[in-house]
């Protein structure tokens, strides 16, 4: 509580942060970060004392922590500029445990016998203790079909995972991305700091802008744990 007896929220950052080179999916480029206008140049246009920095940034959507909408899989599914501000912000929340050193499958049991209608589900794995080495990409934990088609049927809100992907990435078939964003459910990947999290008795927010014609773009994704 604050000095004067209110209850104080708390926040936590569930991002990874965007920087220059950073890889996020192997084969996919990574972001360039400049300035368009570099307060060194401005100095020579404003006021004098007044400067002023404009960056520039070059990078996929895919980049960093970002959500997927259905526009991602389908191409007459939502874009970000479709989705209504309540599927994004503010969601009731439950943390799943899968760490990966007791395997890499996220099967339909660790949701089992959980409260998930309307929820964000969560699932920290532990893989993003390998964010920006080789080994994120490799051999990582996924949610299985499964476990897709009982999320979707038991009408959850958003999945997401700290994981470098929602599905299996050792083929080429993408079911957790299929069914889910298919259903109208988002999915956020690339999380972190999910073992911050309680079980529950928190809420998820991930906005991204609303770009029209795209499906997928970085978010700063965050818990705000209840008072």
């Amino acid at each position: 509580m604050d000095p004067t007896g209110c209850k104080v929220k708390r926040y936590i950052d569930l991002s990874h942060t965007i920087e220059q080179g950073m890889i996020t999916y192997k084969g996919l480029p990574a972001p360039v970060i400049c300035d368009y206008l570099s307060r060194e140049k401005s100095r020579g246009i404003y006021a004098e004392g007044t400067e002023f920095q404009i960056g520039k940034i070059e990078m996929i959507s895919n980049t960093g922590t970002y959500v997927d909408t259905p526009f991602h899989r389908y191409e007459n599914g939502k874009d970000l500029s479709e989705i209504v501000i309540e599927k994004l912000i503010d969601l009731d929340a439950i943390t799943i445990q899968a760490d990966y050193r007791h395997g890499i499958e996220v099967g339909k049991s660790f949701f089992e016998n959980k409260s998930l209608k309307g929820k964000a589900v969560l699932i920290n794995t532990g893989w993003s203790k390998f964010w920006r080495t080789d080994a994120y990409f490799e051999n990582h934990p996924f949610l299985t079909e499964e476990a897709a088609i009982y999320l979707r049927d038991q009408g959850v809100s958003l999945v997401g995972i700290d994981s470098h992907n929602m599905d299996d990435t050792r083929g080429n078939s993408r079911p957790a991305h299929t069914l889910l964003l298919g259903a109208e459910i988002i999915l956020t990947e690339h999380l972190c700091g999910l073992d911050q999290l309680p079980e529950s008795g928190f809420t998820f927010t991930a906005v991204p802008p609303k770009v029209k014609g795209f499906g997928t773009f970085p978010v700063r994704a965050f818990a705000t744990l209840k008072a």
